[in-house]
């Protein structure tokens, strides 16, 4: 049984054929499934064409690019204890999701790990290299991947932190430090992934929000 949450910010162009996509790979696994989208803010058309789809529980919050937030919110209505977030792109392989759920027995958080198995432009490999070495050096934190998609989360265990999560991508990296230090599981895998597409948020805005909140877990 499985939770697939995805929020979306201006993804007008995708979220119909996507959800398609995603629904049919989940129909081929054989399990039981809901997949949660969260708009977060979108000018375009994504609301009116999210709530269209079927198989799909569709839901808008107004603040315009909290992912942290909408990733809180569609947690809180998750109907199953496995949970994959994922990105309405569906850049990295889907492979991840069966992946994620047998390792979901043993651990509390699955990091799909990108870094070794990438095509994306290399300013944002660069920034994402950076944090990473921060994360690490700041938090001590070892793991090579704290973006929103391809992670695996039991609810059980990360639901007493959605109400103080972060509302940018740093939720991520927030939920990681949380459960390490509650002696939780956590383990990565490797995922594929191939995203040419121009970042949906600013960089230098998301740069700075994320050193940001790398320092106010450090003094928590």
């Amino acid at each position: 049984m499985l939770s697939v949450i995805i929020p979306v910010l201006n993804e007008e162009e995708i979220i119909e054929s996507n959800s398609i996509k995603l629904s049919n790979f989940l129909d081929s696994l054989g399990i039981n499934y809901e997949i949660i989208i969260c708009d977060n803010g979108s000018t375009d058309a994504t609301r009116e064409k999210g709530v269209k789809i079927q198989n799909v529980r569709f839901f808008s919050i107004a603040e315009k690019g909290a992912v942290g937030w909408a990733f809180g919110e569609s947690v809180k209505i998750a109907k199953f204890n496995n949970i994959v977030s994922l990105d309405m792109d569906l850049s990295s392989d889907l492979g991840f999701i069966p992946r994620a759920l047998e390792l979901l027995g043993k651990n509390s958080m699955v990091i799909g790990t990108k870094m070794e198995m990438q095509r994306r432009p290399l300013h944002r490999i660069l920034i994402s290299s950076v944090y990473i070495s921060m994360a690490r050096i700041l938090l001590g934190l070892g793991f090579s991947d704290y973006s929103m998609s391809s992670k695996a989360y039991s609810k059980q265990d990360i639901e007493k932190h959605i109400g103080s999560l972060v509302r940018d991508s740093s939720y991520v990296i927030q939920l990681a430090y949380l459960l390490k230090k509650e002696g939780r599981q956590i383990t990565q895998i490797p995922v594929s992934c191939e995203d040419n597409r121009k970042s949906r948020f600013s960089i230098k805005r998301e740069a700075y929000g994320r050193f940001i909140d790398l320092m106010r877990l450090r003094l928590s």
